[in-house]
């Protein structure tokens, strides 16, 4: 069956960067359109990013476009998400996701 398990989070200092790693089974990455999406404390679920099939084009929220690069590795079935110039608002749980499956996220938290 589909899983999809991420990893990379941590504690980073407010302009630091953290590179997320999401391990898909059960399908392949590069068929899919694989997204990334965040929680923060007491909020709902926010998109980040996207890449699509093929070509892999990709789209960013606002708050991310320019610090954040979505990116996948076929042959190792990964999905990435490098994170640069992190800021507190950033802190949140990330979570990868194909057709509404998530994985179990990876806490991010900015802070000095």
């Amino acid at each position: 069956q589909v899983q999809l398990v991420e990893s990379g989070g941590g504690l980073v200092q407010p302009g630091g960067s953290l590179k997320l790693s999401c391990a898909a089974s059960g399908f392949s990455v590069s068929n899919s359109f694989m997204t990334w999406v965040r929680q923060a404390p007491g909020k709902g679920l926010e998109w980040v990013s996207t890449i699509t099939i093929g070509g892999g084009s990709t789209t960013y929220a606002t708050s991310v476009k320019g610090r954040f690069t979505i990116s996948r590795d076929n042959a190792k079935n990964m999905l990435y998400l490098q994170m640069n110039s992190l800021k507190p608002e950033d802190t949140a749980v990330y979570y990868c996701e194909r057709s509404g499956v998530r994985g179990q996220g990876t806490q991010v938290t900015v802070s000095s």
